[in-house]
């Protein structure tokens, strides 16, 4: 198994970049919100999460080589 080091700050950013990425897939699920807000809401918050993630994976992954 290889260890990788990552700073805390870096740690940080994947863990909110995650978070925002469930929030935008609970907000797609959930029926509180009515449909228009909650599809908006959601879909701009996994986006974000998805977007955001993608360079914190490559990062990591180039770590690891």
């Amino acid at each position: 198994m290889k260890t990788i080091t990552l700073p805390l700050p870096e740690l940080f950013g994947i863990a909110v970049t995650r978070g925002m990425l469930g929030a935008g897939v609970a907000l797609l699920l959930c029926d509180h919100l009515d449909r228009g807000q909650r599809r908006k809401l959601g879909t701009a918050l996994a986006l974000i999460g998805i977007l955001s993630t993608a360079p914190f994976a490559a990062d990591v992954l180039h770590r690891a080589d």
